[in-house]
């Protein structure tokens, strides 16, 4: 993972960037998460990597260094209820809004996962797959990714007999099981679940 489009936008004149990403838009339950992180210019090689290509325990790892390690970061979410309201896109649009908002310093550039532009209030770039080719990007993907897990077991302990801590909340035949014994909770997406009875076989 290097600083190539860092350094890129760097010598454009931008003195501040940020990278921002996402967890959790596939679930059927829980928040969608963003974080936005700003590094320090030349960071030492910490391992960082998109999230989805590292074990969770050096997710772990590494969501304490980068931390420690940031100029500023922020971390944010949209719950269920917003994502029913607004869709799941706006929804995660509104979470990098509020991660890019609650950085303590105020970037120059946003650099953003994907190819659709959140609107954050500062200037925006896409780059897509952008968490396997921005250090900064990747060090978001894994704040958002880690908080996001670390949130669900939470909900686990609310709502043991979901299994969250197993599946997260995303869409398989474990949580579609739980949801067919137990009904919907009022953590669940219920715009994700209007085809319901496709996913869940009858005995």
């Amino acid at each position: 993972m290097t600083y190539d489009y860092e350094n890129k936008y760097h010598a454009e004149g931008y003195a501040v960037i940020c990278g921002v990403d996402e967890a959790g838009r596939g679930p059927l339950a829980g928040p969608v998460f963003a974080a936005a992180v700003i590094l320090p210019d030349g960071l030492e090689d910490i391992g960082l990597n998109d999230s989805k290509k590292l074990s969770e325990k050096k997710r772990e790892t590494l969501f304490d260094l980068i931390k420690e390690k940031a100029v500023a970061y922020s971390i944010a979410s949209a719950d269920q209820n917003e994502i029913d309201d607004l869709n799941i896109l706006n929804a995660t649009f509104l979470a990098m809004q509020r991660a890019v908002e609650g950085l303590s310093v105020k970037p120059d550039l946003a650099l953003i996962d994907g190819n659709r532009k959140p609107n954050t209030g500062v200037e925006e770039i896409t780059l897509v797959k952008g968490d396997a080719k921005s250090i900064s990007i990747a060090a978001a993907s894994i704040l958002a990714k880690v908080s996001r897990d670390r949130y669900m077991l939470e909900l686990d302990k609310q709502y043991p007999e979901y299994e969250f801590a197993k599946h997260k909340g995303y869409p398989t035949a474990l949580h579609y099981e739980k949801i067919k014994a137990h009904g919907i909770s009022p953590v669940h997406r219920l715009s994700f679940l209007k085809n319901l009875s496709e996913h869940i076989k009858e005995k």
